[in-house]
């Protein structure tokens, strides 16, 4: 099984490990820092001994990464992986803005289902089930989000159940969430956000969030 090394330190952008698996184009590594798509959350891109990634998929507690064919690689080789930090901070900062608005969705509207989520690094999306203008919601939201980003309050993430790799973060006095994401270190590395209503049909509200500063 990967370490998950994404978890311990999200800022690192490369690592050296050792390939443990090959079979064909995917590759299994003895620890990781390359996160791959999970709660709405894209996957990195990256390298893996100089070769791209095309796809990084969880398989049980596992991670394949897919190379292209003919990449030479075997087991017990000496990698090193390099992802794109860039992307992974926004991806991070958009991830965790998304579960800022939600949780004030959750406050505001109690007992309001999510059903569906998606975050890429230029904007994350949530879609709830609601009968009206979830935009009414917009100001309140909006406020407490430059409340939190301000007071720059630290985001604590831990395991809740370690052997089955269950984890979550939490800002004390705000919210915690289940979450196997990636986050920032404080509420203040979000910034500014702008959001945006779209009605997906009778019953389907969705908030896009994009950084203040992307527009």
């Amino acid at each position: 099984m990967v370490g998950k090394l994404f978890w311990q330190d999200p800022y690192r952008t490369t690592l050296d490990t050792r390939v443990v698996a090959v079979d064909g184009a995917c590759v299994r590594l003895a620890d990781t820092i390359f996160f791959a798509f999970s709660g709405g959350q894209e996957s990195d891109h990256g390298t893996i001994g100089g070769h791209p990634v095309r796809s990084a998929d969880k398989d049980g507690l596992d991670i394949v990464y897919t190379l292209a064919d003919g990449h030479g690689l075997k087991p017990g080789d000496t990698v090193t992986v390099a992802i794109d930090g860039t992307r992974r901070y926004r991806l991070m900062r958009l991830h965790f803005a998304a579960e800022m608005v939600l949780q004030l969705v959750y406050q505001s509207v109690p007992g309001i289902q999510r059903i569906g989520a998606h975050i890429a690094p230029d904007k994350a999306r949530i879609d709830f089930a609601l009968e009206r203008n979830i935009a009414e919601l917009f100001p309140v939201i909006e406020r407490r989000v430059a409340e939190l980003t301000q007071q720059d309050l630290p985001i604590i993430t831990a395991y809740h159940d370690e052997a089955n790799q269950r984890r979550y973060w939490k800002v004390a006095g705000f919210a915690e969430m289940a979450c196997g994401g990636t986050h920032p270190r404080t509420t203040g590395e979000i910034g500014p956000l702008r959001l945006k209503r779209k009605n997906q049909g009778k019953g389907k509200e969705r908030i896009e969030i994009t950084l203040a500063e992307s527009e």
